[in-house]
């Protein structure tokens, strides 16, 4: 399948071209498969950030313990989670489905009660790392969807976040930064876009059961 070729020609991009800029109808995809990606219960707990500024990039590297692929990339992609999943935040993606599918109070109002005393039950540390999850399940299909459209990145754990809530602002925005995925082109001379990739034998890590 030609899904399985693009996976197989993706890899943990080392050096970006920095002279390429990518398109906006490949940045407009990324961003509408960052919307579309399944999250616990629809809930929609995480935000992204795109920056596109070589100037804040350059700051965002040095948060970056100095890896440069957030410095020479085409845009930053910032995972972030949402700091409050109040009750109203929990209200208003039932608003929203009845705006979209017109769906009567009688039908949601149960589910929406079920929810709402779930989470009261959560205290924040729970909360958080739920929505943490949702964050890196958010990455791993926009790792997919760039290899799909041939966009190059770099998952990243390794930065400060408290340094990038301060430099994106993101603690007025009532977020927090959970993961960073530098998108761009890799340059031609990053040896590791020769490496082999090295994985174990699909029969070793797939188990059937029949």
């Amino acid at each position: 399948m030609e899904i399985i070729k693009k996976l197989e020609w993706r890899y943990a991009v080392k050096k970006f071209n920095e002279d390429i800029v990518l398109s906006d109808a490949k940045i407009e995809a990324i961003k509408e498969a960052f919307n579309l990606t399944a999250t616990s219960y629809g809930l929609q707990p995480t935000k992204m950030v795109v920056v596109k500024n070589k100037a804040l990039q350059q700051q965002l590297a040095a948060s970056s313990y100095k890896q440069q692929q957030v410095s020479q990339a085409s845009h930053v992609l910032v995972l972030c989670r949402e700091t409050e999943i109040s009750s109203a935040y929990i209200a208003n993606y039932f608003k929203r489905v009845q705006q979209v599918r017109g769906t009567s109070s009688d039908i949601l109002d149960p589910f929406k009660e079920q929810l709402t005393a779930s989470f009261s039950k959560k205290n924040e540390q729970e909360i958080a790392q739920w929505a943490i999850n949702q964050a890196y399940l958010i990455l791993g299909n926009l790792l997919t969807v760039c290899a799909a459209v041939e966009v190059d990145a770099c998952p990243m754990e390794g930065f400060v976040p408290a340094e990038y809530d301060t430099l994106l602002g993101l603690d007025k925005l009532n977020l927090a930064s959970v993961l960073v995925m530098p998108i761009g082109i890799r340059a031609d001379d990053d040896v590791f876009s020769t490496f082999k990739k090295v994985r174990k034998e699909t029969v070793e890590s797939v188990i059937e059961i029949a």
